[in-house]
């Protein structure tokens, strides 16, 4: 049975039935209600919530229980994730599990608390020192969220990598039917810290870092030819095919179904996955595409980017690539429809 539900609120309760018991976070607006949830929640299954005095301490604490073979999270939003870059990279160089939900509010330093698509670049590049990857994954509803939650810490667990639920202020704060699966349990991975001492995990000097980078991208390599995520629609005969994640997806759908009732061909890619960036989805592309269109909630135009760069590899190289940048909150389907004809009519410059 599906209950209404708060988009915070999920997330929370997805993490839970996903069998994480450990918890540490710092409140910060638009996620604080993923906190509140958990506060009494993880108490009542047998977990720990932990409260820290910042966000860098929270994502400190997930590196140890993290070590400790726990499935762990943590939440927060934008500027808050920024702070945690440093322990992300610490929890990578480890090859240790862990999920981060990102509930992103629009802005450049503290932002503003308003719905957006601002940390795109941040989140695929990894903000910390060094030569990582995690994984990035981006619902566009609350179900989606659920099964996404499940999935990231399954992927965390078989690769050593960590993930982070990618998704936005107005998906944390709307509600709609939405249901769970069973508990699940989870037992502690094998091979983590046990309390005894092993000088060769423990200390630097001991590490062989040039197998280490080979075996990482190694790993890497395969998670991204293995785990790309998309869904696609009416991408073989468009003439223009529209992009967009999240909630500017859901906009994206809505757009080209009422373009294709008006007789424009035209498609659209929602990607899942930011990374790894669904490369695979481009192969069923009409090779004679006019163009590509990235819809984003932001106001400089950051996926694109990808799109750019995936085009590059394949024959559609020569494709133009345009942008709709909306800043902030989420676009709608008319104001989608209005500037595709302006592109479609040569009135709108592309970007690549």
């Amino acid at each position: 049975m599906e209950d209404m539900m708060k988009g915070n609120h999920v997330f929370a309760e997805a993490a839970i039935r996903a069998g994480a018991r450990f918890y540490a976070g710092y409140p910060i607006t638009p996620s604080t209600e993923i906190m509140e949830y958990l506060s009494t929640r993880m108490d009542e299954v047998g977990g720990v919530f932990i409260q820290a005095e910042s966000e860098q301490s929270s994502m400190n604490i997930l590196v140890g229980a993290a070590a400790s073979g726990v499935r762990c999270f943590t939440a927060s939003s934008s500027v808050g994730m920024t702070l945690k870059q440093e322990a992300i990279s610490h929890l990578a160089d480890e090859n240790l599990p862990y999920l981060a939900i990102n509930v992103v509010r629009y802005g450049n330093g503290l932002g503003t608390l308003l719905s957006g698509q601002s940390d795109y670049h941040r989140d695929t590049r990894g903000g910390g020192s060094g030569d990582y990857r995690h994984f990035v994954f981006s619902p566009y509803s609350l179900p989606e969220a659920v099964e996404l939650i499940s999935h990231a810490f399954d992927l965390g667990d078989k690769y050593g990598m960590g993930a982070i639920l990618h998704t936005e202020a107005s998906l944390g704060q709307m509600m709609e039917p939405c249901g769970f699966p069973e508990m699940k349990t989870v037992e502690r991975r094998p091979g983590c810290i046990d309390g005894t001492f092993s000088k060769e995990r423990i200390s630097p000097l001991y590490r062989d870092r040039y197998a280490e980078a080979l075996e990482m991208k190694e790993r890497y390599d395969r998670a991204r030819e293995n785990e790309q995520m998309w869904k696609s629609e009416n991408i073989e005969d468009a003439e223009y095919v529209l992009l967009a994640y999240g909630l500017a997806g859901r906009s994206v759908i809505g757009a080209v179904e009422q373009l294709r009732e008006e007789g424009h061909k035209v498609g659209y890619i929602r990607p899942i996955t930011l990374w790894p960036y669904p490369e695979k989805a481009f192969e069923e592309v009409n090779p004679n595409v006019k163009g590509f269109i990235s819809v984003e909630e932001n106001a400089t135009g950051q996926m694109v980017d990808d799109i750019a760069l995936t085009l590059k590899k394949s024959e559609l190289r020569e494709k133009p690539v345009y942008c709709l940048a909306y800043a902030y909150g989420v676009p709608p389907m008319k104001k989608i429809k209005a500037d595709f004809i302006k592109i479609k009519n040569g009135e709108m410059k592309e970007v690549y």
